[in-house]
């Protein structure tokens, strides 16, 4: 499995942005995506994720109500869109699949990472 997340930027806070991630390899569907974020000087810390069906989504609860986490199955493509940004939504954000489908909070269960992409909100 290989993994693309693009997107990023600079936004002002309350704005918004969608992250794209571009899979290839194994079949898209039989996987779950998870979303991760890091700040500087900060651990990894979970978003939210998306069954390999796109029935089930889980988020953290620091962007639920703000965020949301889809997919294309047809296209090979997972997204994050996030409305009323903040200043602490500032991180890189990585792509990550977990090939089990367990749809975990744990960055551990998933194998497969995208390289990230830098989103800055400014206040």
């Amino acid at each position: 499995v290989q993994l693309q997340a693009s997107g990023g930027g600079l936004v002002q806070a309350g704005g918004s942005l969608r992250l794209s991630c571009a899979a290839s390899g194994r079949s898209f569907s039989t996987y779950a995506v998870g979303w991760f974020r890091q700040a500087p000087g900060k651990e990894r810390e979970f978003v939210g994720c998306i069954s390999g069906s796109g029935s089930v989504t889980r988020y953290a609860n620091s962007v639920k109500g703000r965020f949301t986490i889809s997919r294309d199955n047809a296209k090979n493509t997972g997204y994050l869109q996030m409305n009323i940004l903040r200043p602490e939504d500032t991180a890189v954000y990585y792509c990550a699949a977990d090939t089990a489908d367990f749809g975990t909070n744990s960055w551990v269960q998933y194998e497969y990472w995208g390289q990230g992409t830098l989103v800055t909100v400014s206040s």
